[in-house]
């Protein structure tokens, strides 16, 4: 059944859906039930987290005497998320004792690296699902079982998917802190940034880091030598460099585009759109220090672009307005971290420019 719950969003009203976790916490305990009882159920309820009860409907069930499976298809609501409509199976299993075991099957990841929420080579099921599954089970019985979660789909799905990137491998995590899913939840990305840092350091140590807002920016990286110890912080450069640099990393090196890190070198450190868009006032405000004349400023200020401005500067004599801006943003950094002997390097590119146009 479809979460009846929302959330507002930048003036939208957004549906929540309910995490992989609660799908696994659901599977488990109507195959629990089914398994004791010897019949087919349609619905089970579980409580989540976060304190609301979900009532979820149960496909694909199986019973014979010994175990039971089924599964509960994932509702990301309207929440951009790639496991939207998979199904997360469980298989239940009877044990001679009390005991409550929990594994992952085919299209679960396993954990590669160390750092993460469970042993090298466990499943990727996180904590929080893991107590949902023993809790929501107790109500059935108190039995011993075998749980067995799997999702066929969760190894193609997760190639889109972080996972590969923080230390999980070969299928999707089961994961939910809260059992809900909260559409576009920061939080959400956060951690994900996080976790990807934790992985480079526990794969790479902590020399310098290579932050990047996205995958142009990751192939610009390459193109310019870095091939390790690159991670995606989309608009979150505050969160990132405070995490990494109370991580204790040696050194950081951003690279982006004109249109974020202009931003950032007015100290700019939440990128999105729709928390700031003052791109043309950086332009303006290093021309200014330069004492172009206003016509040019005024030029500038009618600009809809990056790209657009840039090239106006670079033709009207101003080329080396990105190595300011890279200045200015590395002494930025520095005063947001209140650290001004760290060692920062800021580079900036342009699609129409490439890289340092100076």
């Amino acid at each position: 059944m479809k979460l009846d719950k929302y959330v507002i969003k930048d003036g939208k009203q957004l549906r929540c859906g309910y995490t992989t976790g609660s799908c696994a916490a659901a599977a488990a305990k109507a195959a629990a039930l089914m398994l004791e009882i010897q019949k087919i159920v349609d619905y089970v309820n579980i409580d989540t987290p976060a304190g609301m009860k979900l009532k979820l409907e149960i496909n694909d069930p199986c019973i014979n005497k010994n175990s039971a499976s089924c599964s509960v298809t994932k509702d990301g609501g309207d929440d951009p998320d790639v496991t939207d409509g998979i199904k997360i199976y469980a298989k239940v299993s009877r044990r001679d004792d009390n005991k409550i075991t929990i594994d992952g099957g085919i299209g679960i990841g396993r954990i590669k690296r160390k750092g993460l929420f469970g042993e090298i080579g466990e499943a990727a099921i996180n904590p929080v699902p893991k107590e949902m599954i023993k809790k929501e089970i107790r109500k059935v019985s108190q039995k011993g079982y075998d749980v067995v979660i799997y999702a066929p789909q969760g190894e193609e799905i997760s190639k889109k998917t972080h996972n590969k990137n923080i230390g999980i491998e070969g299928g999707i995590s089961i994961i939910g802190t809260k059992g809900i899913v909260y559409p576009m939840s920061q939080e959400a990305l956060i951690k994900t940034i996080y976790m990807e840092i934790d992985a480079i350091e526990d794969q790479y140590g902590k020399d310098n880091i290579i932050l990047v807002p996205g995958n142009y920016g990751e192939k610009i990286a390459k193109s310019l030598g870095f091939k390790h110890s690159i991670v995606q912080i989309s608009n979150y450069i505050g969160d990132s460099i405070s995490y990494i640099y109370n991580k204790g990393f040696k050194s950081i090196t951003l690279i982006g585009h004109i249109g974020k890190f202009s931003k950032l070198s007015i100290g700019i450190f939440n990128t999105h759109s729709s928390v700031s868009d003052a791109r043309m006032e950086a332009f303006i405000y290093y021309l200014a220090l330069k004492g172009a004349p206003k016509s040019l400023l005024k030029r500038i200020n009618s600009c809809i672009t990056a790209e657009e401005g840039l090239n106006l500067c670079i033709d009207a004599g101003y080329k080396d307005i990105v190595q300011d801006m890279e200045r200015g943003a590395e002494q930025r950094i520095k005063r947001y971290l209140k650290d001004e002997k760290y060692p920062v390097k800021v580079i900036i590119y342009s699609i129409e420019r490439g890289v340092h146009m100076g």
